[in-house]
């Protein structure tokens, strides 16, 4: 069984948030730039349904891109597949726990298969403690995004530089 594919919508998401980030867009700016609303572009990025045409016309003419590069693919994809054909827990950890993968990206597979253990490949155990600490990761991610969009931003961005500052220290 090989691992569970990426939606095309989940690829769109994908996409869609790396343009975000590569441009410094807000979820504000995105609606704005678009003219979507935050309910849809929200369900965009949660890769919840499948978007209209006209929506993803619209978001790619405000991202600045063609709508095909909404759906172009991940070269990560395959050297997660090829990690991922070299170390069997990987397969194994899916079919346990199917749950603990929702949502997951090529890259996020991609990242996990490139992880290992401390003699070498995972071993299904820690397959699942990587992805469960992935899982964390992206939730505090997520969190801190909505904190940022919100009037406690500066506080967050004074606590993460001094975090920064000493986790950089030398």
């Amino acid at each position: 069984m090989a691992l569970p594919a990426a939606s095309r919508w989940s690829i769109v998401a994908h996409n869609v948030r790396r343009l975000m980030a590569r441009d410094g867009l807000t979820y504000e700016e995105v609606c704005e730039a678009t003219g979507l609303d935050a309910r849809t572009l929200r369900g965009v990025l949660r890769a919840a349904k499948r978007p209209h045409a006209k929506t993803l016309q619209k978001l790619a003419e405000g991202l600045g891109v063609t709508p095909d590069e909404l759906f172009a693919g991940d070269e990560s994809a395959a050297r997660a597949e090829f990690d991922a054909a070299t170390n069997p827990a990987i397969e194994e950890a899916v079919e346990a726990a199917p749950d603990l993968f929702d949502d997951w990206t090529p890259s996020d597979f991609g990242e996990l298969a490139s992880r290992v253990g401390a003699g070498g490949a995972l071993t299904p155990h820690g397959v699942r403690m990587a992805a469960e600490l992935m899982n964390a990761n992206r939730q505090t991610i997520d969190r801190a995004r909505i904190v940022l969009e919100s009037r406690e931003a500066e506080a967050l961005r004074v606590v993460i530089d001094a975090l920064y500052e000493r986790a950089t220290a030398r």
